[in-house]
Parts: C-alpha cells; sequence; structure tokens
C-alpha cells in the first residue's frame, strides 16, 4: 500500500483510512519502533489488559494462594 505524506504545520504526517484504523482497533495512539531499515506502527494497548478478569479467575480457582511462606518469619532484623 501507498500512501503519501502529508504536509501539518513544520512537519509531515500520514493519513490512515477508516478501514485501516477499524481492522487494527487504533484509537488515539499508537507505537512507533524504530527498527533497522524499518519504521513499525502498532496500536497502543494496555499494558494491563485483561489482569482484573484473571486476577478474579485466579481467585474463584483458588490460585491467588502465597506459593511460599513468608520468607522474613525466621529472620530478626536486630542485626540491620
Amino acid at each position: 500500500m501507498d500512501i503519501s505524506l502529508i504536509s501539518i504545520g513544520n512537519s509531515k504526517g500520514i493519513r490512515l483510512s477508516k478501514t485501516v484504523l477499524e481492522k487494527y482497533h487504533i484509537r488515539d495512539t499508537m507505537e512507533l519502533i524504530l527498527e533497522k531499515d524499518y519504521i513499525i506502527l502498532k496500536p497502543k494497548t494496555s499494558s494491563r489488559k485483561g489482569w482484573e478478569k484473571a486476577f478474579k479467575k485466579m481467585h474463584e480457582n483458588g490460585d491467588d494462594k502465597p506459593l511460599m511462606t513468608d520468607v522474613f518469619n525466621e529472620d530478626t532484623f536486630e542485626v540491620w
């Protein structure tokens, strides 16, 4: 797909069609990744997307229990 640069003040920009925006779920911001000889644009996603639902499911299944006891139970902090 060829696209043209457009002037935006003293800068240049690109226009993305509504179809592309919808297909890739692009909203207000995008991530720009600079690779050797490439510019990659990715939709910006929340880094914690879906965590709330996953934590609820873990709690319901009883999977949210500590894997080890408190490592500080036997230590005394007097030397500190």
